[in-house]
């Protein structure tokens, strides 16, 4: 057996700075590699020691085998961990870090190559004798050939990059024109994201589930699962939400689909840890989808709910330890939720951003009997969110002994997760968990298709709630009123003499309510009447001062969290999934309000606008062609997902001021219509 004295992580941000905490526990030295993007990022700043290898796009820098391995020399480590992504599935980095005396911590070559590649994992399986999804084996070899294809299989059809992963490579078609460019762009993101553009097709699944199952195994021939992640809520096939153990599973699934994963890893000699992903239908049928050989982004959830730490294992493996754990030792634990923060817009149809976070505050990490609060990340505030790699800020988790109490607890830390200075995902993160389909666990990967199916706005929350809001809001602005003033609150000092109270309109959209503000004698703790049917005076206590973006309130002893951000007559609010502009008002100024004209947004339907930072690989008109509506117009590729822009209405195309190749911000022109 091994004994490493260094490991370094070829990877970088979240998942770099999770092996480190592991490596460090165990005592073993740390070894970063850096872009040039990347000089001060926080992976960086956690490891022991680090190299910078040049470049800022990934295939400039994080998949240079040679690069990576001249840092192993220069600093001595003995061994890497590879993350997830990246060189993590390519069988030769393995082949190159024995050729050089490092270990790899992973699985062996051969095991990555055929499970890395979609079409020989696929006959692997079916010779296991795991249940396998109908579809075509060979190789696609244009898009008429992936036409004849899906006309035999019967749609909808899933086409996929052979060498794919995380989504990239990724469509489903559901007719004859879906199919030619659902291949095409398949192919061409599976080009640039994987250097293979081979392309397969088989049967999509209707309403399934996506359940994945974590194994373990050694280089001795041990091989156990630990229990399975429920993967369903996902966009454009990217993973949103996973959560541990499936709300779905029973016990005797669970078992034949843990079997079926410990049998294939067994087939190809499996030894690390793995995922083996199935996709499962309305009647608990479930189909090998595919094994990924490396640790999953959703990894912590498991370890949440077995008390085993992943890394770990895969380290004791890589240095020729048997596994100490037996299938009978593995005991699911209670309940375990994870959210990908990402840096994407939700209301514009989730287009990727970039910038500075000017304000990154996750809540505290919290470990109790009573639940767990863990944030995997590896950002910081200053930290710089580029366009040349995955969009995700952190993955937000919580555990508690019961999938409702995880819920809550999930609910409460995304409403005090602080976060600004690039679009961001917190609030449809949280309208999901507060969704009641979400609770009552009636998943399908087409969830959030099928519930936002004109993408993520915002809506009007249920009475009981948007008191809350009214209530916060007046509460906020008499704090903030007494704040500016020195500590004296001049609104509620002009009511002393009669009422002592305070009267102000909170007016949310074009609806006014109502409200009376009296602040106790005991600190931080006022008394709000509303003007609702039968309703008494609620007590509110609070310690926010302004400039803090996160209130906590106890509004009749039930805690809320709401984001405040303030405007010119009040505040922007959110929470619980929701997002509210309220002005606070004297009655006069409410009256006076009500008839303002509403501004008229300027027409840019003439224009076609860059929804997103990213880069132009193609232009599909030129000046002076005619367009129809839906036509296909250009393809930006952002956060290495090519984006497919598509007219909106008929129209002939004026001017086209850029250039393939051409690098955009948000809102730039693409082309400009007659």
């Amino acid at each position: 057996m091994k004994t490493f004295n260094k490991i370094l992580v070829a990877n970088r941000g979240e998942i770099a700075c999770r092996v480190f905490a592991t490596a460090k526990r165990l005592k073993i030295g740390t070894v970063a590699i850096y872009s040039d993007a990347d000089a001060n990022a926080l992976h960086v700043k956690h490891a022991d020691e680090s190299v910078a290898i040049g470049g800022v796009t990934a295939a400039e820098s994080y998949l240079q085998m040679d690069k990576v391995i001249d840092a192993c020399r220069a600093t001595g480590a003995d061994a890497v961990h590879p993350g997830y992504g990246f060189l993590s599935e390519q069988p030769d980095f393995p082949k190159a870090l024995e050729a050089a005396g490092i270990t790899f911590i992973g699985p062996s070559p051969d095991a990555i190559r055929a499970m890395g590649d979609k079409i020989t994992s696929k006959k692997l399986s079916a010779e296991a004798g795991v249940n396998t999804v109908p579809g075509f084996m060979g190789i696609i070899e244009d898009a008429k050939h992936c036409l004849k294809i899906a006309d035999e299989i019967g749609y909808p059809v899933m086409i996929k990059a052979s060498a794919g992963g995380g989504g990239k490579g990724m469509r489903i078609a559901w007719n004859a024109d879906e199919v030619v460019e659902g291949f095409e762009r398949s192919a061409s993101e599976a080009k640039s994201s994987f250097g293979d553009d081979r392309i397969f097709v088989e049967k999509f699944i209707t309403d399934p589930r996506h359940i994945e199952i974590q194994v373990l195994a050694d280089m001795h021939g041990n091989c156990i699962y630990l229990g399975e992640r429920e993967c369903s809520i996902q966009r454009r096939n990217q993973k949103v939400i996973e959560e541990a153990p499936s709300p779905f599973l029973d016990e005797a699934t669970r078992a034949a689909m843990g079997e079926q994963a410990v049998a294939l890893s067994k087939a190809v000699s499996y030894a690390s840890a793995g995922t083996v992903e199935f996709i499962v239908d309305s009647d608990k049928n479930f189909y090998f989808l595919e094994m990924n050989t490396r640790l999953q982004v959703e990894h912590p959830v498991t370890e949440l709910i077995t008390g085993i730490d992943l890394v770990e294992q895969m380290i004791n493996v890589a240095a020729g330890r048997p596994l100490a754990l037996k299938q009978q030792d593995i005991k699911l634990n209670g309940w375990a939720m994870e959210s990908r923060l990402y840096a994407e817009d939700p209301k514009r149809n989730f287009l990727p951003s970039i910038g500075r976070l000017t304000r990154y505050r996750p809540p505290l990490d919290e470990l109790s009997c009573d639940g767990i609060v863990r944030n995997d990340t590896g950002v910081e505030e200053g930290s710089e969110i580029s366009m040349y790699y995955d969009p995700m800020i952190a993955k937000l988790c919580t555990w508690n002994k019961t999938r409702e109490a995880a819920i809550d607890d999930m609910c409460a830390a995304l409403d005090k997760f602080e976060l600004a200075g690039v679009g961001n995902n917190l609030q449809f993160l949280s309208a999901i968990m507060q969704h009641p389909r979400f609770r009552e666990g009636k998943l399908t990967t087409a969830f959030i298709a099928e519930e936002y199916p004109d993408g993520f706005t915002d809506t009007d929350p249920p009475a009981e709630l948007l008191q809350r809001f009214v209530v916060a809001a007046a509460v906020l602005s008499c704090i903030s009123q007494e704040f500016y003033a020195g500590g004296k609150n001049p609104v509620l000092s002009a009511a002393a003499s009669s009422s002592d109270n305070s009267e102000v309109v909170v007016r949310i959209g074009s609806d006014n309510h109502a409200v009376v503000v009296h602040a106790n004698a005991n600190a931080n703790e006022y008394v709000v009447g509303t003007n609702a049917d039968n309703q008494a005076d609620l007590i509110v206590q609070t310690r926010w001062q302004p400039g803090q973006q996160v209130a906590d309130l106890i509004i009749n002893q039930s805690l809320s969290a709401f984001q405040v951000f303030k405007t010119a007559t009040g505040f922007k609010l959110w929470h619980g999934g929701y997002q509210l502009v309220a002005q606070v008002l004297s009655s006069r100024k409410a009256e006076l309000a009500a008839l303002m004209l509403e501004k008229v947004p300027q027409d840019m339907s003439r224009y076609l606008l860059c929804p997103m930072p990213g880069l132009v690989v193609a232009l599909n008109v030129k000046e002076g062609d005619k367009v129809e509506a839906g036509q296909a117009l250009a393809v930006v590729e952002a956060m290495k997902m090519e984006n497919v822009l598509q007219a909106q209405k008929s129209g002939v195309v004026s001017k086209l001021p850029v250039s393939v190749g051409d690098s955009l911000q948000v809102d730039d022109v693409i082309m400009e219509f007659e």
